[in-house]
């Protein structure tokens, strides 16, 4: 697995890049790559997202600098943004993929990467992502074409969580979000949150990790 750090990238940006490396797997010309970055202000809306679920005109989405993007990942609406550290797997899973097997692997990688920092997340039955109670911690949407994953994870480290407040995040209308700045009184260095991770999708995914650091 090939883990490359790259830092703030605006989301056009990084999707095209998912989509390069995307039809390198499938070719066999790339390996299996794990992307971890953090977007400038961003919504995006997934397959099944509506743009009614985001509460801004246009004019006001400019005017406090947030892009608002229709995307192919599954889900509906959420918010990618500093403090947030935003993972895109580029995975292989074969011929039959089994899609609910690998959401629970990203799952898990992500509530073992809260429990080193001493919080306590879990699944939530009916949902997807990871929450603490009825607080999601981290959304999770993805797209699976010709066995090759794209799209993947969100984890709020230090987000400002206020930036939720206009949109309905993830379509649901009677659950919360939270942080890990917020569970724990502080903000862990996003370094940390990516060695973590790295770390646990390496143990996760049976898999050696080699480090880029920019893109080629």
């Amino acid at each position: 697995m090939e883990v490359r750090r790259l830092g703030l990238v605006p989301y056009p940006e990084a999707w095209a890049l998912q989509n390069r490396l995307a039809d390198a797997r499938r070719a066999g010309l790339a390996p299996d790559t794990l992307i971890l970055l953090e977007h400038p202000h961003t919504y995006t809306i997934g397959r099944s997202g509506t743009r009614d679920h985001v509460f801004l005109t246009e004019s006001e989405l400019a005017a406090r600098g947030i892009t608002c993007l229709d995307v192919d990942r599954g889900g509906d609406v959420t918010y990618h943004g500093p403090g947030q550290l935003v993972g895109y797997p580029i995975f292989d899973l074969g011929s039959q993929p089994d899609v609910g097997r690998y959401l629970r692997n990203l799952e898990d990688c992500l509530i073992e990467t809260l429990a080193d920092f001493g919080i306590a997340a879990g699944r939530l039955s009916g949902y997807t992502g990871v929450w603490i109670g009825d607080r999601k911690i981290a959304a999770i949407g993805v797209k699976v074409s010709q066995g090759v994953t794209t799209h993947g994870f969100a984890l709020n480290v230090s987000t400002d969580l206020s930036l939720f407040m206009h949109i309905l995040p993830c379509g649901i209308p009677d659950k919360g979000v939270t942080s890990m700045a917020l569970e724990v009184g502080r903000a862990p260095a996003m370094t940390e949150v990516e060695a973590r991770v790295m770390a646990h999708f390496s143990n996760r995914f049976a898999v050696p990790e080699t480090i880029a650091a920019h893109v080629a």
